[in-house]
C-alpha cells in the first residue's frame, strides 16, 4: 500500500472548501428557517426526504398542506408539529 503526504496546502485547500460548504448550508437553512409557509420543493430540501415520501405523509395525513392552484403549501408550525409528533426516543 503506498503512502500517501499531505501537505499543509492540502489541508489549507481543505478547510476553505469545507468552509465554504458550511456556509452554503448555513445560507440555504437560513432562506428557508424564517418562512411561515413553504412550497414542496423548500420542504423537500429542508427535510432532506424524497418526493414519493412527501407525498405519503400528505396521503396519511401526517402533514397537513394547502393547495391553491397546483401548487401545494405546508406551514412551518405543521413541520415542526410532524417532527416533534414523530420523535423516538
Amino acid at each position: 500500500m503506498a503512502t500517501k503526504i499531505i501537505t499543509s496546502e492540502d489541508l489549507s485547500t481543505f478547510k476553505t472548501e469545507l468552509l465554504q460548504d458550511i456556509k452554503n448550508l448555513l445560507t440555504d437553512h437560513a432562506k428557508i428557517g424564517f418562512k411561515k409557509h413553504y412550497r414542496t420543493s423548500e420542504v423537500l430540501k429542508l427535510l432532506q426526504i424524497s418526493s414519493t415520501t412527501l407525498k405519503t405523509l400528505k396521503v396519511n395525513g401526517t402533514l397537513p398542506y394547502s393547495k391553491i392552484g397546483g401548487t401545494c403549501f405546508y406551514k412551518a408550525e405543521d413541520i415542526q408539529h410532524m417532527l416533534e409528533d414523530n420523535r423516538v426516543d
